[in-house]
C-alpha cells in the first residue's frame, strides 16, 4: 500500500531529495509590494530580502487553502498513492497545519493523516525527509506517520536575528519580548518550543550570540548521531561560519544541509538571520 508524504514550503528541503522522494510541496503565499504570489515559485528569498531591506516596505504571509491541498491530495492519489501522511509546519505559526486538517476531512481522514511539526524550516523538513524514507522502504501509513512524529520530538530548533522587529510585526514573539530585545541592544538567542518562538538567552554581540547558537547545538547533539540544517536568509557568509564551527564542535553528524530561508519565514525573521535545526531521528542511513 504505498504512502505519499506531502509538506509545505516552509519545510525548505533541499530539491534534490524533494525529488528523489517524491515529496509533494504546497506553497504558501507572500504579498509584498502589492504582488501576490506563491513562496518559491513566484517571490523568492532574494525578493523578501530586499523589501524588507526597503524603508517602509511590509511582506506578509498566508497559507495555502483548503482547496490547495485537496488539489495535492487528489494528485498524490491520482499518482498511485493509496494513503497520504501531510506534516506541516506549527499550528501556532500559521493556520497551514488547519487548512491540510480541513482539507484531509474532504478526502477523508482513513486517507490523510495529518502531523503538526510544532516548528519550521527543517525542523519540518526533517520529520518530512524521515517519513518519506521509511514509505521508500515499504513502511504502511501507521508506521510513516509514527516516525514522523518521533522525529519531531527529536528535533530543536535555535536560531538568531539581527532585530526581533519582524517577529514582532508578525505576531510571532511577544511586544515586551521585542521592545527590551531592542532597548538593550542585546541579540538574543531564540528557540521553538511547543511550535511558539520564545528567547533562550540575551548576549550582547553578533559574534557572541553565534557562539552560543553553535553550544546550544552541541549541548544537545551531545555524542549521538544528528542531521544539521543551516539556514540563513542574505547572510550566506554567517552560514558558512557556523557550518565550520559545527564540524568542529558536533562529533557525529550523519548529514547537513545548507539553504536560505524562504519568503514565507523569512518575512518574519529578516535579514541577517542564521539558525540552526538539529535531529536525532532513528538510526537510519543517510543518502
Amino acid at each position: 500500500m504505498p504512502v505519499a508524504v506531502l509538506t509545505d514550503s516552509a519545510a525548505y528541503l533541499p530539491r534534490d531529495l524533494v525529488e528523489a522522494y517524491g515529496i509533494h510541496v504546497v506553497p504558501l503565499y507572500v504579498l509584498l509590494a502589492g504582488r501576490s504570489g506563491r513562496e518559491g515559485e513566484d517571490i523568492t528569498s532574494d525578493d523578501v530580502a530586499r523589501a524588507l531591506a526597503t524603508r517602509g516596505q511590509r511582506v506578509s504571509t498566508s497559507r495555502p487553502t483548503p482547496g490547495d491541498f485537496v488539489a495535492a491530495y487528489r494528485a498524490a492519489l491520482d499518482a498511485g498513492a493509496d494513503r497520504l501522511v501531510s506534516i506541516h509546519l506549527s499550528s501556532e505559526l500559521s493556520g497551514t497545519w488547519d487548512a491540510a486538517r480541513v482539507a484531509a476531512s474532504q478526502v477523508g481522514e482513513h486517507i490523510v493523516s495529518v502531523v503538526d511539526s510544532r516548528s519550521t524550516a527543517m525542523a519540518t523538513g526533517f520529520a518530512v525527509l524521515e517519513a518519506a524514507r521509511a514509505a521508500a522502504d515499504g513502511a504502511d501509513r501507521d508506521t510513516v506517520d509514527r516516525i514522523a512524529r518521533e522525529t519531531v520530538e527529536a528535533t530543536r530548533t535555535f536560531f538568531v536575528v539581527d532585530t526581533l522587529e519582524h517577529l514582532r510585526r508578525g505576531g510571532r514573539i511577544g511586544s515586551a519580548a521585542a521592545i527590551l530585545g531592542s532597548a538593550l541592544a542585546v541579540k538574543p538567542v531564540l528557540h521553538v518550543v511547543d511550535g511558539r518562538v520564545v528567547p533562550l538567552e540575551k548576549v550582547r554581540t553578533s559574534a557572541r550570540a553565534l557562539g552560543r547558537l553553535v553550544q546550544h547545538v552541541a549541548d544537545y547533539a551531545g555524542d549521538r548521531d544528528v542531521s544539521l540544517a543551516v539556514h540563513h536568509l542574505a547572510a550566506p557568509e554567517r552560514a558558512e561560519r557556523l557550518v565550520s564551527e559545527l564540524r568542529g564542535r558536533v562529533p557525529a553528524v550523519r548529514e547537513l544541509h545548507v539553504s536560505e530561508l524562504g519568503a514565507a519565514i523569512g518575512a518574519h525573521v529578516g535579514p541577517g538571520a542564521v539558525g540552526v535545526v538539529v535531529a536525532r531521528p532513528g538510526a537510519r542511513p543517510a543518502d
